[in-house]
């Protein structure tokens, strides 16, 4: 894949993106990254880890790689962000 631009955070572990991605015959604007689960929005923490993940990526852009899956629209797979994966930043999910 290349690189896109993050247009909204939903919570600590699912963004949007434009353009849209394709993979598998699908297509779509949420991003959900591999390798780590950041809390709901509604649990302890959620609110937090949101905030964490706006502050380092909207706006921003990012590449997505390795594709996995698309979960409940999502497309779950590698995201790299400065040059470094996602996961680097946020290594106590």
């Amino acid at each position: 894949m290349s690189a896109f631009k993050v247009t909204s955070v939903i919570d600590g572990d699912t963004f949007e993106v434009s353009p849209q991605w394709k993979w598998g015959g699908q297509t779509g604007s949420r991003v959900r990254p591999a390798g780590y689960d950041a809390p709901e929005l509604h649990a302890c923490g959620g609110q937090s880890a949101k905030d964490r993940l706006w502050k380092l990526i909207f706006g921003e852009e990012v590449e997505l790689r390795t594709a996995h899956k698309v979960d409940r629209g999502r497309l779950v797979c590698e995201v790299y962000f400065s040059g470094k994966n996602l996961t680097h930043y946020f290594p106590d999910y």
